[in-house]
């Protein structure tokens, strides 16, 4: 038998990261342009959904249409309330076993011009093409010729168009249409390519899931500030109420801990919940929406029969709830890798701050 590692020697040719272990288990890691090509159609049009989120920061919403009566607008993204009534651009999604070519855009040319002119919408400021295969090197050639692109639509009119605008009659280039075309400006048609929304996509939360890899670098959680915020009312409230149950007094403020060899603990849970808070606020930018929730509500099954169990003190059941905490696996959340400790103790202060989690049992 040969050994992986006694390739190189045999075949120079092999290059020496073959013989990495984590190639030899999951093979030669498969560039990300290529992975979007061999998208089925469903995933194809996942991906750019997903996409059409990175775009939320140039437009004050973006949203997605499809199916029989979408007047030739896949992504929209508006860049004033006024909807197709203002300022917007369209982005034309397609799916095809060959980059795009001249042939592929003629009748959708001809739908944004249609529609403009019996007033459905306002001309796009921009109208992009994307395919899945990437952007053909004759289609993007003619993009960037607006007048030869006009003069070629025109040609292809009655092969491509005339019968493809709409199922339910023909739409020749004549009389007032006619005007209004000749008057429209072409430059509004261009495109992106893959490395440009496989870019866009990286920067949403959808990227690990989709294309794998790992998450990116966690930043430092911050050292929670000297005083309690008002978001932190109310797990602090239950905090205080367990101490003083603990304690047999009230204590009113976290001032009030200063003698009673528990303040230490109070900074220690503080410094947890803002470690949750960090976890969310990065799992708002890394993974798809819901994805905290479900680890929240994981953590929760994992640690309410602790917390309902019988305990002599509302802070010796804080104290086990949260030790149990740190012992749930939570190893189907796509956050496992980044999640540490004090992020499964500070959760429980996030569904204490809920009322979710109680320190203080409603019968005691």
């Amino acid at each position: 038998m040969i050994a992986i590692s006694d390739l190189k020697d045999i075949n120079p040719a092999v290059p020496s990261h073959l013989s990495s272990p984590q190639h030899v288990h999951s093979g030669l890691p498969i560039p990300k342009v290529n992975r979007v090509k061999v998208f089925s159609p469903e995933a194809w049009e996942e991906f750019v959904e997903e996409w059409a989120s990175s775009l939320k920061s140039s437009y004050t919403k973006v949203r997605r249409f499809g199916g029989s009566g979408d007047l030739g607008i896949d992504v929209a993204g508006f860049c004033s309330d006024e909807g197709f009534a203002g300022t917007w651009d369209n982005f034309q999604c397609k799916r095809y076993d060959h980059p795009l070519r001249p042939g592929d855009i003629w009748v959708e040319i001809a739908k944004i011009i249609y529609y403009s002119f019996t007033n459905e919408y306002v001309p796009p400021r921009q109208h992009y093409f994307v395919c899945s295969q990437d952007i053909g090197t004759s289609l993007e050639k003619l993009l960037n010729k607006s007048d030869e692109l006009k003069s070629k639509t025109i040609e292809n009119w009655e092969k491509h168009c005339l019968d493809g605008i709409t199922s339910t009659m023909a739409v020749p280039l004549t009389g007032a249409f006619a005007d209004y075309f000749a008057k429209f400006d072409f430059r509004i048609f261009s495109s992106r390519s893959l490395l440009e929304m496989i870019s866009g996509h990286s920067t949403t939360g959808f990227h690990a899931v989709r294309f794998g890899g790992g998450l990116p670098p966690r930043p430092t959680p911050p050292t929670p500030p000297e005083a309690p915020e008002l978001h932190e009312s109310r797990y602090i409230r239950q905090l205080l109420d367990a101490y003083g149950d603990h304690l047999g007094e009230t204590v009113a403020d976290p001032g009030a801990l200063l003698h009673t060899g528990l303040k230490k603990d109070f900074l220690r849970q503080r410094e947890r919940f803002y470690h949750a808070e960090a976890l969310r606020n990065f799992a708002r930018d890394t993974v798809p929406d819901g994805t905290f929730d479900a680890l929240q509500s994981e953590i929760y099954h994992g640690v309410i029969d602790i917390c309902e169990d019988v305990h002599d003190d509302g802070f010796k059941r804080m104290k086990a709830t949260v030790a149990h905490a740190s012992t749930v696996a939570a190893t189907s959340n796509p956050l496992v890798s980044a999640i540490q400790a004090q992020d499964r103790q500070g959760i429980c202060h996030q569904l204490a701050n809920d009322d979710r989690l109680q320190w203080i049992a409603e019968d005691e």
